[in-house]
């Protein structure tokens, strides 16, 4: 068997927890709760540093549906986890790699597991051959698929039966679960459940929004060039946003369409989104997903590009609630909508960069404080003071940094690629991405007052808190003037844009 008795050794950075990995059912068993969610469709390789083989870096790819592309694939899987690994903290000496696919639906499953298996041989093979171009040693490559586990290395028998071994159920969990839940980490179902729960509704409830969408778009332009021009726009959205939370705590599942599609292109501007984003304390928090979930499933065809701001809600909300491996999720599939949506990559950067969520919600705190103060209205008793809190009163939500390593980051090149940590064993967190956050709004404009004064919005609050190499420098964002969403083409998705 290629892989010994220790993966992994314990840890001293607090928050991480200390297991060791024996053989490669342990390892099969842990990936879900490594992820937060178990990867489907997936090539995971999970890098081990030092002569004790600490875990390094882990990174997340989807494996390409065309087979002609799982060379150069296999190539950049070896590439980013060795450069991520340097610029944090050391190379890989060793990997082990993960290809998890199920069968496909309504193919029996001995038949279908052992298909997987021989279809996934050659990207197997060559993700061996790339990382031993790196210089890094393959320590175990498995096929994980539909509950059991398969070694492309191995080939004894008594270890390795042909037929594979199953992953143990959650009904039966072993002392490295049951370590691993006590520490808090608890998957979140698969990558494809979290993303099903994106999608947009059918018919006939979408063919009522898409028209909602179509006829939403001129009253807009209206409210932009009356009076009181965007303020007024800002203002709108924020009563609409308001009113929607009221009914939502209430127990309201759905606003009427017209809300609906008035709500959805008023977050496409940013001071919009920025108001829906303070909707962030621990008493919030609950509805405010219900409502993001609700307003992504109504970006119905051609406007599933509408859904990019209030995925980023989400991502947001479910990062302060404690649920990272959502939050990951989430924002992949917004950048998949809009690569260049800069809230949804300065987030990516700052989950992977291991920062607290409180330090960016400060700024949230502050901006509302200081805008509710201006307006004369009384602050919210349950809202701390926006100059931060003590530890007697901070709020009752998750603060502590989540034992899974921090989150994903998009490269280029790949249809999705998370990396999941890189950070060295008993250091702080990793301080850098595989490429650098462009530094200017999505559109490029300047309108803030004064013509050049930064905005506190979450855009700039989380490029104050962290730039790449780890510099504290003053935030290059600007507050970009309102996107007017118009339609798509209505292209197959898979011909359509999945950077990120």
């Amino acid at each position: 068997m290629t892989a010994d008795d220790r993966t992994t050794k314990p840890s001293p950075r607090p928050g991480h927890l200390p297991v060791r990995l024996r053989g490669p059912a342990d390892m099969a068993e842990m990936l879900p709760y490594l992820l937060g969610f178990f990867p489907d469709d997936s090539i995971v390789a999970v890098g081990l540093q030092g002569p004790a083989l600490d875990q390094g870096g882990v990174i997340r790819i989807d494996i390409p549906a065309d087979p002609e592309s799982w060379e150069r694939t296999a190539e950049e899987s070896a590439r980013l986890l060795v450069e991520l690994s340097e610029q944090r903290d050391r190379r890989p000496v060793q990997v082990l790699l993960y290809l998890c696919r199920d069968p496909a639906d309504g193919t029996p499953v001995p038949e279908g597991q052992q298909a997987v298996l021989e279809d996934l041989r050659p990207l197997a093979a060559a993700l061996t051959r790339a990382f031993q171009g790196q210089q890094v040693i393959v320590k175990e490559s498995l096929c994980v698929s539909a509950g059991r586990w398969w070694s492309f290395l191995c080939t004894g028998v008594d270890c390795c039966p042909p037929d594979g071994t199953p992953v143990r159920a959650a009904h039966q969990p072993s002392p490295l679960a049951a370590a691993a839940t006590f520490a808090g980490l608890a998957p979140r179902g698969s990558r494809k459940a979290i993303v099903a729960g994106l999608a947009p509704v059918g018919p006939p409830l979408c063919e009522v929004q898409r028209r909602a969408l179509e006829d939403a778009g001129p009253p807009f332009i209206r409210e932009l060039a009356g009076p009181g021009g965007r303020h007024s726009a800002v203002e709108r959205t924020e009563e609409l946003l308001a009113s929607a939370m009221a009914e939502f705590r209430n127990g309201a599942r759905e606003l009427d369409t017209r809300r609906t599609a008035r709500v959805l292109i008023g977050l496409q501007d940013k001071l919009g989104r920025d108001r829906a984003a303070e909707y962030a304390e621990p008493h919030e928090l609950a509805t405010a997903q219900k409502l993001w979930r609700y307003l992504i499933q109504r970006c119905v065809d051609p406007f599933e590009h509408l859904a990019a701001p209030p995925m980023t809600l989400l991502a947001w909300t479910s990062w302060l609630a404690g649920d990272p491996a959502t939050a990951r999720v989430v924002l992949a599939r917004a950048l998949e909508l809009d690569p260049d949506y800069t809230l949804a990559q300065l987030l990516y950067e700052s989950l992977n960069s291991g920062i607290a969520p409180e330090a960016l919600l400060r700024v949230v705190r502050s901006e509302r404080a200081t805008r509710l103060r201006g307006a004369g209205i009384p602050q919210h008793p349950e809202l701390p003071p926006p100059g931060g809190e003590s530890g007697a009163n901070r709020p009752a939500g998750p603060s502590r940094t989540p034992a899974v390593p921090p989150g994903p980051t998009p490269c280029a090149g790949s249809e999705s690629t998370e990396a999941i940590g890189a950070g060295k064993s008993g250091s702080g967190p990793d301080r850098s991405r595989s490429e650098p956050v462009p530094g200017k709004s999505d559109s490029g404009e300047d309108d803030s007052p004064g013509g050049g004064r930064p905005t506190t919005s979450p855009d700039a609050a989380s490029a104050a808190v962290h730039r790449p190499g780890g510099e504290h420098q003053p935030c290059p964002l600007r507050a970009a003037a309102p996107r007017i969403p118009r339609p798509r083409s209505r292209a197959p998705r898979h011909q359509q844009s999945t950077g990120g």
